[in-house]
């Protein structure tokens, strides 16, 4: 199929490079999301140079984003702009340095390239009035350098819209593509926002194939792949998660992880007293190394898990006193028995544990 104005590209709009302080947090909405990163519910590999050029293109038209819902006007201001022709554009400017903070041109030129050329293709959209219009490119087109220590480029309205013209939207941190540098991470996090917060369940193969894995078990997975992610968005994101498998169903049911920075008065302190705790707990109630384990990294890594666990804790020594005897005739793997029986009551006491019942942290 030939357009006429395949190479007639109208330039409606021009972005001034962006000043000033970033936001802290960016709306990516929930079309741009599926279309673009999760085509056909897989995750595409986004190099994390690229991903910086997705998240500063967004802060770029932050405050032009809107729900049609709510600002209806402003929808049909943006057709008549971006949605009365074919080929229609806009043109942007980025600082190289928020590309690549290195300052590595090479680094800069795979970004833009891999953006030009990813999902490059003709695309159609329907205006309010049923016209479709028609653009052809990648997410951007024709990167090039203008102004000393800039990067200029197009990007069409099919994909302006999609960023622009948001219904659905979750919010990810600005920050998340400079403080994590592996793009996979990343690319969860952005799903882990359209999560339920009553978490998933999914198969291994649908996770391998979701974010380009290929594990061979379910624990293979969880902690060469879910560990190092859950560590990285404990510590730089809103958002975090906690996950189990059985059999080859993983679960993965998030949490925000502000009220888990607020607690921690101090970091060195916190790390002391954990490791004096895990001591205490391995002398009293002989713990093995390869019991202690998987409840040494749940103790030790989240603020929710640990106080769940001491609240288990609590009880355990609670019953065993009730009972008249001493809570150390429970030794090694029969002691994390009856904390792991009470976590799975306190679990099933809450919301999430109605809707996901076999959602509750596994310590043995």
């Amino acid at each position: 199929m030939i357009f006429p104005q395949k190479d007639r590209r109208l330039v409606k709009k021009e972005y001034t490079p962006r000043e000033g302080k970033e936001p802290e947090r960016i709306r990516l909405g929930n079309g741009f999301v599926d279309d673009f990163i999760f085509e056909d519910q897989e995750a595409a590999d986004i190099p994390i140079n690229a991903l910086r050029v997705i998240f500063n293109i967004i802060a770029t038209i932050s405050s032009e984003q809107f729900r049609p819902e709510d600002r209806p006007q402003q929808l049909c201001l943006f057709e008549e702009e971006f949605e009365t022709e074919n080929n229609i554009f806009t043109s942007m400017k980025i600082r190289n340095l928020k590309i690549s903070p290195s300052g590595s041109s090479r680094q800069v030129i795979d970004a833009y390239e891999f953006l030009a050329k990813f999902r490059m293709g003709w695309y159609t959209s329907l205006n309010s009035k049923g016209r479709e219009i028609r653009t052809f490119g990648g997410l951007i087109s024709t990167p090039s350098y203008e102004d000393r220590g800039y990067t200029s480029f197009l990007i069409s309205s099919y994909w302006l819209k999609k960023l622009m013209v948001i219904p659905e939207y979750n919010y990810v941190l600005y920050n998340l593509v400079y403080n994590i540098r592996n793009n996979k991470h990343i690319i969860f996090a952005i799903w882990l926002a359209k999560i339920p917060q009553t978490g998933t369940i999914l198969k291994l193969s649908t996770l391998n194939r979701k974010f380009g894995l290929n594990y061979k078990t379910a624990n293979d997975l969880c902690f060469k792949f879910l560990k190092p992610t859950r560590l990285n968005l404990d510590r730089y994101n809103n958002l975090s998660f906690h996950f189990k498998y059985k059999g080859d169903m993983i679960s993965i049911i998030p949490y925000s992880t502000e009220s888990l920075t607020e607690k921690k008065i101090n970091a060195d302190t916190t790390k002391i007293d954990i490791t004096r705790r895990l001591r205490y707990f391995r002398k009293r109630y002989g713990l093995q190394d390869d019991e202690m384990q998987q409840f040494s990294y749940q103790y030790r890594n989240i603020y929710q898990t640990r106080e769940l666990i001491e609240r288990a804790f609590r009880i355990f020594i609670k019953e065993n006193r009730l009972e008249g005897k001493p809570s150390t005739e429970f030794r090694g793997k029969l002691f994390l028995m009856e904390i792991q029986d009470n976590i799975i009551k306190l679990y099933h006491e809450t919301k999430v544990g109605k809707l996901l019942p076999n959602g509750y942290l596994v310590i043995l």
